[in-house]
């Protein structure tokens, strides 16, 4: 057995070269796949997810720099080698600065290939010796094929392995805490606790008890003594869902727990040192929180010392497949064990449908047409009556003006052929807050100009 059943990604237009590389690693137990152009590999990396690419600089079509650079823009945390016959290049400087790990120059030693290989593994945290999946158990929970998760859960691993605050953003209903458990579950913390708290599931009246605890008798009601959960997650992680809607009294008490790694209980003059991993999590625009005075600003760059962005589900539609599969699976588990399947006519109204509700009405939809099919299979006619009930639902304040603000500001600027500055007017908005606008909602102008 070899140390790592790491997977290669061989790129080169010579075949002869190809088969001699992937036979001298898969001699060390390395899973290898080949690819004989720029194109086929970049075809073959989606599927494959390689956790180190060697690849020819000089091919037809796509050559080496351009593949680094497209397989960067989907995943920058996976280690690219390049090999050149050319020796010292210029391209070497450039492409080493802009982050390829490193040049091999034919002819290539076995050895040399097989050291390097290894390097780069170890260097990008794989060179543990587990196995893949011993690897993968961390983030198994999350159901994903998307180049979007692949390098969100690449950086949220090299995330976990530090001891920073994390925050995690996203719509309701996006997976933010499964991710948090994800982070926890690969860092350093893992054999402690991890403790969820939901700061609106908690009255604002307790919220300050229940995180940094209270001394008997130090409020009406505190019959005795309480350690709180910060105390809780002693050596663990606390994930602070739905940070934006703490109280700022709350706020200020979590800042200096931040600075001191020390609470002070309510009602207690001594304070209690904790060694504590925050994770948290909000699907509010913290930045227009701040401008509201609603949320501290000095707590904000606390606590976002690493910002992971939860795509919504209808920026990864690959992942549809997979999760409503998943998700039949679970509810077979839970029911009668007999797995349905969908109809390929349903598959795709699930692939193409909205989704504002992000996985958490994915898997509802899901739900309810499982408990609906008469027979193993599920049509279409089931999740168009689904899909519909969910989306009569009425939406949460800020989801309901985010996409009306949305709307609005397309409408505009559809009507101005793409004119900012016309728009602008139209919205009585300066021409600076109007773009933070169209940035904020992912708004091109220059897609409506005539």
């Amino acid at each position: 057995m070899g140390p790592h059943h790491s997977k290669i990604l061989l790129v080169d237009d010579e075949t002869d070269l190809l088969r001699l590389w992937k036979l001298r690693l898969e001699s060390r137990e390395y899973d290898v796949a080949v690819a004989a152009s720029g194109e086929e590999a970049l075809a073959t990396f989606a599927a494959f997810k390689p956790d180190v690419v060697l690849t020819d600089l000089r091919m037809p079509g796509i050559d080496g720099l351009s593949l680094f650079e497209a397989i960067r823009k989907q995943n920058k945390s996976v280690p690219v080698i390049i090999i050149t016959a050319h020796g010292s290049i210029p391209e070497a400087v450039e492409a080493t600065r802009q982050g390829v790990f490193s040049f091999l120059t034919k002819p290539i030693e076995g050895a040399a290939l097989v050291a390097e290989v290894e390097r780069a593994i170890e260097l990008s945290g794989g060179g543990s010796g587990e196995t893949l999946g011993e690897r993968d158990a961390w983030r198994q929970d999350i159901v994903c094929q998307s180049a979007v998760m692949e390098e969100l859960l690449s950086r949220a691993k090299l995330v976990a392995e530090t001891d920073s605050t994390v925050l995690i953003r996203g719509e309701s209903g996006t997976g933010k805490e499964l991710l948090a458990i994800a982070i926890h579950k690969a860092s350093q913390h893992r054999k402690g606790p991890f403790i969820p708290v939901n700061c609106t599931a908690i009255p604002e009246t307790l919220l300050e008890s229940e995180l940094f605890g209270h001394v008997k008798g130090s409020f009406t009601g505190a019959v005795k003594s309480y350690a709180g959960l910060f105390q809780s997650a002693h050596n663990g992680t606390l994930f602070l869902d739905e940070i934006g809607d703490m109280p700022l009294h709350v706020q200020v008490k979590l800042l200096r727990v931040l600075q001191d790694r020390q609470i002070r209980p309510v009602g207690s003059s001594h304070p209690v040192p904790v060694n504590v991993r925050i994770i948290s999590a909000t699907h509010r625009n913290l930045e227009e929180a701040i401008r509201e005075n609603t949320f501290r600003e000095d707590l904000f760059y606390r606590l976002n010392v690493v910002n992971l962005a939860l795509p919504p589900l209808h920026e990864r539609r690959e992942d549809i497949p997979l999760l409503a599969e998943h998700f039949v699976g679970l509810l077979a588990e839970k029911g009668d064990g007999l797995e349905k399947r969908f109809t390929p006519e349903a598959m795709h109204i699930l692939v193409e449908a909205p989704w504002p509700g992000n996985i958490r009405q994915l898997y509802n939809v899901v739900e309810n047409a499982v408990a609906l099919a008469t027979s193993s299979l599920i049509s279409e006619d089931l999740l168009y009556d689904a899909i519909k009930q969910h989306q009569k639902k009425i939406l949460p304040l800020f989801e309901a003006r985010r996409q009306f603000e949305q709307q609005y500001l397309i409408q505009l600027l559809q009507t101005t052929q793409g004119n900012v500055s016309q728009a602008a007017r139209l919205a009585q908005r300066n021409r600076t807050d109007f773009y933070k606008l169209l940035n904020r909602h992912h708004i091109v102008p220059a897609l409506y100009k005539d």
